[in-house]
């Protein structure tokens, strides 16, 4: 745990550098704007998210998860599992929250203000796996710290699951082509980079389905599963239906204003109700 830091840094840049590499190789989409104007501003809000959650949070989930194993909190806590069994179910009931914390930004209208800055990009690549609101990468890390200290998961589930979820954000929204053979035996236990791409379509009912960063299971558990955008891949506009103009979705200044200046638009799941 002392090479915490370091461990998820390595992996971060890792995943990030194969990502990039196979965008410029075996691209999915044609790239419509240039890699300059959106990781600039994308990438800065990384920085900018990971100095406010390092002053604002004393303690990282990896500690909370130390802190609650030495003292006994949590579900997982109470019983006497074999190591392997504890981390399986932590990381899963850890995916699963994650899933439930997607879904409650796309349907209360407040919350959707924050996370509308994701939806925003004009393209999806490796980046948009980074690009989060401020305000919701403080609220998340919240709700993740309270998670695991619920369900008494262990420091090293806690470090899994972290490498696990920020590699596979970066995977599953990377532009890469993956052959569709492979894709649908992969999908049905990992969320892929075309079943998440319908998640980031201009159309309401495809951009509230596939939730899953992580695990498809929940998506298809739970009803939210859509199999393929109905433009196909191809010819999908990405982004939100309102906000097209480049101008109002890439600067790193109209990222951190959108939540105030910004329509909801149509997006929230209870208007479509």
């Amino acid at each position: 745990m002392a090479h915490e830091a370091l461990l998820r840094l390595g992996v971060f840049v890792g995943v990030l550098g194969v990502i990039a590499a196979w965008e410029t190789r075996f691209p999915r989409r044609p790239r419509t704007l240039t890699r300059q104007a959106r990781w600039i501003p994308n990438l800065g809000l990384v920085v900018i998210n990971t100095m406010l959650v390092r002053m604002l949070f004393p303690v990282t989930a990896v500690g909370v998860a130390a802190l609650g194993q030495t003292r006994g909190w949590g579900l997982l806590n109470q019983f006497d599992w074999p190591e392997w069994v504890e981390i399986l179910f932590a990381v899963m009931l850890l995916d699963l929250v994650i899933y439930l914390q997607h879904v409650l930004f796309h349907a209360l209208p407040v919350l959707w203000r924050l996370h509308m800055v994701h939806h925003a990009d004009l393209e999806v690549d490796v980046t948009t796996g980074l690009r989060f609101h401020p305000m919701e990468i403080l609220l998340s890390m919240g709700i993740k710290l309270a998670a695991v200290h619920a369900i008494g998961a262990s420091p090293v589930a806690v470090l899994i699951f972290e490498v696990l979820l920020n590699g596979m954000a970066m995977f599953n929204h990377g532009n890469i082509r993956i052959p569709e053979q492979i894709d649908r035996v992969i999908r049905w236990i990992l969320v892929t980079p075309d079943m998440h791409r319908s998640h980031h379509s201009h159309l309401s009912p495809e951009a509230n389905m596939n939730f899953g960063f992580n695990l498809s299971w929940w998506d298809r558990i739970l009803g939210t599963y859509w199999p393929q955008p109905a433009e196909g891949h191809e010819a999908m506009e990405i982004g939100l239906e309102h906000q097209r103009e480049p101008e109002k979705c890439q600067p790193l200044t109209a990222l951190l204003l959108m939540p105030v200046r910004s329509k909801l638009g149509e997006y929230t799941i209870n208007r479509r109700w």
